[in-house]
């Protein structure tokens, strides 16, 4: 499965440094959170983690079972949560499904009406997401992105907008179907969305 490995990795905008010497390594089928306060840098570090930013200095090392991906292609073997990232609108809840799990392959033992039942949507499955609520949006984005078929799982303040049944919702997702993969959880609620982590990044150790 997939092992990331961060060595004295730092990541500047401008020539303000936002973190520098990032040495971590988020082990295979783990849960690990990155932890820090709004605006400390961990949405920024989790970009690097996922591809889309390359670091000012240091490097990110890759290994999927085994052998080691370029970090360009990591994107193929992940999926991702944050609050930046909009589901399309004009879609409905099944057209977004459909549209999400084109790409990314769905889990065992599941297809789109248990998707849409374990989101208890089923009656709204053919209203246009943008009729959503914003925490109705949120649990779309949590249940596409855990349920599809990747080894490795972002999650960036995955309990935003979510009440308290939201939140357990959330957290009973992770741990009845993340179990077998990587994830990284960013957060600044640390006993509540990534108590399932078993090891932390303190962001704020590194600037």
């Amino acid at each position: 499965m997939m092992r990331i490995e961060l060595q004295d990795v730092g990541k500047k905008f401008n020539t303000e440094w936002i973190f520098r010497k990032v040495s971590f390594i988020f082990e295979e089928n783990t849960a690990a959170a990155i932890l820090g306060r709004n605006g400390s840098g961990k949405s920024t570090l989790l970009q690097v983690v996922a591809g889309n930013l390359h670091p000012n200095s240091g490097q990110v090392i890759y290994t999927l079972g085994g052998k080691d991906i370029s970090g360009d292609d990591v994107f193929r073997q992940l999926t991702m949560v944050a609050p930046y990232m909009e589901l399309i609108e004009d879609f409905t809840l099944r057209e977004m499904l459909e549209f999400h799990f084109s790409f990314k392959k769905l889990i065992h033992g599941f297809d789109l009406t248990g998707v849409t039942d374990l989101l208890g949507f089923t009656n709204v499955k053919h209203k246009q997401i943008r009729q959503f609520s914003s925490g109705m949006k949120q649990r779309v984005k949590l249940v596409t992105a855990i349920l599809s078929d990747v080894p490795l799982l972002l999650l960036d303040e995955p309990t935003m907008n979510l009440d308290k049944s939201g939140i357990d919702w959330y957290l009973g997702l992770v741990n009845r179907y993340a179990g077998n993969r990587t994830v990284i959880v960013c957060s600044n609620l640390h006993q509540t969305e990534s108590a399932f982590a078993s090891k932390a990044l303190q962001i704020e150790e590194y600037k």
